[in-house]
């Protein structure tokens, strides 16, 4: 399929789904990044005039860019909404845990601090070695009892599917649209154009950019001439952005070379929410740059 043809068939898609589940039902979930502002911009070639709140959900931890882009974006664009998480990042992390790796090895880990080895998916993560999605060798003496770092997948929850969730239901509007993609892999690699609840068959998420490649989407940009948030250009040059500094990014060692030069404000904002996992990574020498023991200190 030649990309015209990816957009034409993206294109349809977009305007039969919204229109047999109504447009008053849809919000999209914008985060201000790359998917996000090429999603938003499909979804205005599909269907012009439309007129679906574009949702950006501010944590706290975003990138100061990227709420300068969205807040641009904001003063002619009245579909454009914030909304406030009602949690403090700090209470998340003391409370819940902190990110390690990926979503899903924090949510591994939280399962065996809270129910054991045994539990279901949590023995197989760890000894079936011939998984692609398995746990490194390197961590897992993590699941130890006495392991101390307290680890979750729950800061995504309470900062953005919660403060989602509440919105759903204050504005009515039940079906979120996201730019989740394959191509982005981790739980992503499965990811379906349309979810539906079990319980009751409804449509409850759509993300109509889950078969686009990181190529095409590229195109998109050049294509439609996009501006993306600021990070996506000198002197930064990000691939992805998010929650600054989050450990889950895989180029997180390049991301705080380039904070530290250009954004060093932004650098020590990071280095001061996420210590503890970064301390971790640094003494396994996984994902940052292992530290150097001082030898002279310890004579």
């Amino acid at each position: 399929m030649t990309n015209d043809e990816l957009l034409q068939e993206r294109l349809d898609k977009v305007r039969n789904v919204i229109s047999t589940h109504g447009e008053r039902n849809f919000y999209v979930a914008f985060s201000g990044g790359k998917d996000s502002t090429i999603l938003s911009d499909l979804i205005d070639v599909a269907l012009p005039g439309n007129k679906i709140p574009r949702v950006f959900f501010n944590t706290g931890i975003e990138y100061p860019q990227t709420r300068q882009f969205v807040l641009k974006l904001g003063r002619n664009d009245p579909r454009i909404t914030f909304v406030l998480s009602r949690v403090n990042i700090r209470q998340v992390l003391e409370e819940h845990g902190y990110p390690f790796k990926s979503k899903e090895h924090s949510h591994k880990l939280e399962v065996f601090r809270e129910k054991g080895i045994w539990q279901r998916g949590v023995e197989r993560y760890l000894n079936d070695r011939e998984s692609p999605y398995r746990c490194p060798t390197s961590l897992l003496f993590q699941f130890t009892d006495d392991y101390p770092l307290k680890i979750s997948d729950k800061c995504c929850d309470y900062l953005k599917k919660k403060p989602a969730d509440d919105y759903s239901k204050e504005s009515g509007r039940t079906i979120r649209i996201t730019g989740i993609r394959r191509a982005e892999k981790g739980r992503r690699n499965r990811a379906q154009c349309t979810v539906f609840q079990s319980s009751t068959g409804k449509l409850k998420a759509f993300n109509p950019l889950n078969i686009c490649p990181d190529e095409w989407m590229d195109w998109y940009v050049e294509r439609m001439g996009l501006r993306l948030c600021d990070l996506y250009y000198p002197p930064f040059n990000f691939k992805r952005t998010g929650c600054m500094g989050c450990p889950f990014a895989l180029n997180l060692q390049e991301e705080l070379n380039v904070l530290e030069r250009e954004a060093p404000r932004t650098y020590l904002a990071c280095e001061n929410i996420w210590k503890p996992v970064y301390d971790e990574y640094r003494r396994l020498g996984y994902r940052l740059q292992k530290q150097e023991v001082d030898k002279n200190a310890q004579q």
